[in-house]
């Protein structure tokens, strides 16, 4: 066997050793039975990041995550969102951070968060069809066209794969070069803005973005969540008797078990309200992102569970009396 394909096999079985023994520490030493799941969801967080920046140094299609990132989509609603996005992994820190200085959040008008849902899917759409107005179709030669999208330097998919960029990278452009090692520092959607706008704009807009986004999530849960267009989600194709079998992930709300508390609407960190107006039964919404936070800060035992494929594999306890699981 290829020495190169060996150590790559043995890392990687080490990789995913040290994993699942992260993930049952957390699950032993982690008592606080409403926080336990949110430090699980960290540490799947923390290790797809570490895994991410390993394929960033590995030549691999930009095309291939994004079908990773769509199969998953189909058969998991936006489980990538809460889960293992790296954007999403920076956001939660923020919040985090924020929680400990003492700060509060706001909350956006449910109008205008429904409304920045449905923008995504314009962005996703405009990011995707750009290129054939930007330059169109050329013709090279007498009669051979060329779309350009197909080609550098319009990178369509490259935009929409931008929530994965590491904040270290293992190779130079980006923000800046760390000179003591081959990576640079770098910031989701950096590379686009440098590949874009170019100098001298694009440092500045760069630095601009990063103290908005940052803003933005110190005073907003998940801000840019709400109207991310990587987050386009097949639940918007469930209104099409074809896809009434997708997502195969999703919560069930019991009505009879349910007292109306709120809590669940109030710890979402995108504000869905799906899970507190529904009467019962399966939500289904394009913007949950399936991080199970009011699954586990539900106070009524059954009354919240998260399905996959019909069977229950997380639901809600009465937290509120510990010592019935003790």
């Amino acid at each position: 066997m290829n020495a190169t394909l060996l150590e790559l096999i043995l890392a990687g079985t080490a990789a995913i050793g040290l994993s699942l023994a992260g993930i049952l520490v957390i699950l032993i030493w982690k008592k606080d039975r409403t926080r336990k799941l949110s430090y699980l969801r960290l540490f799947i967080q923390l290790i797809s990041v570490v895994g991410i920046f390993i394929s960033f140094t590995m030549t691999l299609w930009l095309s291939a995550f994004l079908v990773i990132i769509l199969a998953a989509t189909l058969f998991a609603g936006r489980f990538f969102c809460g889960w293992v996005c790296p954007f999403g992994f920076y956001m939660d820190l923020l919040s985090m951070l924020r929680k400990k200085l003492g700060g509060r959040y706001f909350t956006l008008p449910d109008e205008l968060n429904g409304a920045l849902n449905k923008l995504r899917y314009v962005i996703a759409l405009v990011i995707l069809v750009a290129p054939l107005f930007v330059g169109g179709l050329t013709i090279t030669g007498a009669t051979q066209p060329q779309l350009l999208f197909l080609r550098a330097p319009y990178r369509p998919i490259g935009i929409m794969l931008s929530p994965l960029e590491p904040l270290v990278v293992p190779f130079t452009g980006s923000i800046s070069n760390l000179g003591f090692v081959p990576w640079s520092l770098s910031y989701p959607y950096a590379r686009d803005i440098i590949t874009y706008i170019g100098t001298p704009l694009d440092l500045p807009l760069i630095y601009v973005f990063i103290a908005l986004t940052v803003a933005g999530t110190l005073l907003f849960r998940r801000f840019w969540c709400r109207f991310c267009p990587t987050a386009i989600s097949i639940a918007a194709a469930n209104r099409f008797k074809a896809f009434k079998w997708a997502p195969l992930l999703h919560i069930n709300k019991t009505e009879e078990k349910c007292t109306k508390c709120g809590i669940c609407k109030r710890v979402c960190p995108v504000q869905v309200t799906e899970v507190y107006e529904q009467k019962g039964g399966d939500i289904k919404t394009s913007m949950c992102l399936n991080c199970m936070r009011c699954v586990e800060m539900c106070p009524y035992e059954d009354c919240l569970k998260m399905n996959l494929a019909g069977k229950t594999i997380f639901k809600s306890r009465n937290w509120l009396e510990p010592s019935k699981y003790e």
